[in-house]
């Protein structure tokens, strides 16, 4: 049996995950047999990795598009590969290698190149995140506000507002609203909220003030 396993760092809304299926499907995996990831590569603890790896079996092939898909840590890497010979398992690395341990134990000089590559991925991830660590740090010195800006009333655009009417009026989904709207469910719910907690706050008194003479 081929499998397939993909993974970006960010979730679905932010970073396609696309591409890497559509390249898998192409080797000849069946989609359905592609387990999907939304998490660091440094993770240890992956669900999606964990549930792939529970289910193949000797002779299996688990395919992947890069070695940072599988993991930017060297550690796990080498815990892969230690996996992957116990069980007698074929890895594949999108153009680049085929690892065959289905009948024993992998070469030493494929294990030592597969290491490298995962030396490398790792450091590139390192270097990333202290480029990203260092101009969070010189934003901030400038004084610039980081990450998404707060969600207010004034921002909620006029096309939602008119179709949230609907929404109260005639029993619309939050499925419906959204579509109508130009907006993901996830937005149309944080909307919501901010509505509905404007709508519950007090309103101004309607008593005129005495002014005594």
């Amino acid at each position: 049996m081929k499998y397939g396993y993909v993974r970006c760092s960010t979730n679905e809304e932010r970073q396609d995950i696309g591409r890497q299926v559509r390249e898998l499907v192409q080797m000849g995996i069946a989609e359905e047999n592609i387990f999907l990831e939304y998490e660091s590569g440094m993770k240890a603890d992956r669900a999606q990795l964990n549930r792939l790896l529970s289910v193949v079996q000797a002779g299996d092939e688990i395919a992947t598009t890069e070695v940072s898909r599988l993991t930017r840590s060297t550690r796990q890497l080498c815990d892969l590969i230690a996996f992957t010979e116990q069980h007698k398992l074929r890895l594949v690395i999108k153009g680049s290698l085929t690892i065959d341990c289905t009948g024993g134990e992998m070469d030493p000089m494929t294990k030592a190149f597969l290491q490298i590559a995962g030396v490398f991925a790792e450091l590139e991830r390192n270097i990333i995140s202290a480029r990203v660590k260092s101009g969070m740090r010189n934003a901030a010195a400038k004084g610039v506000q980081l990450g998404r800006p707060k969600l207010t009333f004034e921002r909620i655009p006029d096309r939602f507002l008119r179709y949230y009417a609907l929404y109260q009026a005639q029993g619309l989904s939050v499925t419906e609203l959204a579509r109508l709207a130009g907006v993901s469910r996830m937005t149309a719910y944080r909307y919501l909220q901010l509505m509905e907690k404007r709508e519950k706050r007090p309103k101004p008194s309607s008593q005129a003030s005495h002014i005594e003479e």
